[in-house]
């Protein structure tokens, strides 16, 4: 066999030598990725969502919608008309009520204004009469007794003019209290009982006016159009969702989080979110609301590894400038181990 050679022996030695370093290498990569993986910070990703200042207009009176005055999306001022609402038999009720105010503004006037000038005068005539009659029955009575004294007259004559001698007196007492009456006007209880009919009318006017203002459903503030559940021409009762209105100048983000997450959380404390939405914007918020929610939501059974109880809170979050294109429904989140807390 020919002899080896001394490039033929070193080729030899460096093949294992190149090996050995490259599996090393790989058990040094292998261990370094381990380390990296078992030590990392594993990130904490919370999702929270836009929610903004809602508006729920709902039907205060039955009808027919006469006519819807803006459309979906439609920027509104408060007090702008939004929908119309027809009921003929609430506006023929409104003119009845009235119709009854103004009676009994009359009958209150006449009370205060006190009889006549005329209905006196009839009166003060009625007295007089009543004061002859009274007259001519006593001097009859005074003959019809002088004869029955005497015998010259039955005692069936005194009695009936002792009778007609009483009806006339009666007459007379009456006359005198009609007259009294229409000299001096009608009585408090009287003036008290026609400003009752008044009051009584005047709220029932009121009672039907609020409802026929209800007829026309106005925006409560600056506001979007956002839904509108009903079209012209459907009838509605009281309490039928009518139009739904988002003010976009009052958006918040709110985040529902375990109570373990709200370490050195405080209102004022300032987060910064990506928007999706928005291509991933980033948005500073800033908390000012922090409450729990209620118990029979958001709790975490742990007592099993020896935990405790996690209630859940409500956080809301304010974007700090305003934020062109930002929606209610949008989603947000930030990784939360990045706030320290």
């Amino acid at each position: 066999m020919p002899e080896d050679t001394a490039p033929s022996r070193v080729a030899r030695s460096a093949a294992p030598t190149a090996a050995v370093v490259i599996v090393a290498i790989l058990l040094v990569t292998m261990i370094a990725l381990s380390i990296w993986y078992l030590t990392r910070r594993e990130p904490l990703v919370v999702q929270g969502e836009v929610q903004s200042r809602t508006f729920d207009m709902a039907a205060r009176v039955d009808g027919r919608v006469a006519k819807v005055e803006v459309d979906r999306s439609a920027n509104v001022k408060q007090g702008a008309p939004l929908i119309r609402i027809d009921n003929p038999e609430l506006i023929a009720k409104y003119t009845q009520s009235e119709a009854d105010l103004a009676v009994a503004e009359a009958e209150l006037a006449r009370v205060q204004a006190g009889f006549r000038a005329e209905t006196i005068a009839v009166r003060k005539a009625q007295t007089e009469r009543a004061e002859a009659d009274v007259t001519l029955a006593q001097q009859t009575y005074d003959r019809k007794r002088t004869l029955a004294a005497s015998h010259d007259a039955p005692q069936s004559d005194l009695d009936k003019a002792t009778a007609e001698l009483a009806v006339a007196q009666r007459g007379l007492e009456q006359a005198r209290f009609a007259y009294n009456e229409a000299v001096s006007g009608y009585t408090r209880e009287d003036l008290g009982i026609a400003r009752s009919k008044v009051e009584a009318a005047k709220a029932g006017v009121e009672t039907l006016k609020s409802l026929v203002d209800q007829m026309v459903v106005v925006a409560p503030a600056d506001s979007q159009v956002f839904r509108i559940p009903i079209e012209d021409g459907e009838f509605v009762l009281p309490g039928t969702p009518l139009i739904t209105l988002v003010d976009l100048a009052d958006m918040w983000v709110q985040f529902d989080l375990r109570e373990d997450l709200l370490r050195n959380l405080k209102v004022g404390t300032k987060l910064g979110v990506r928007v999706p939405a928005l291509h991933d914007r980033l948005v500073e918020l800033e908390v000012r609301v922090i409450g729990a929610k209620g118990e029979y939501t958001g709790w975490r059974a742990t007592r099993a590894t020896g935990d405790f109880d996690l209630r859940t809170f409500e956080v809301r979050a304010y974007p700090t400038a305003a934020v062109e294109g930002l929606r209610p429904g949008m989603s947000v989140y930030t990784d939360w181990s990045d706030l320290h807390l």
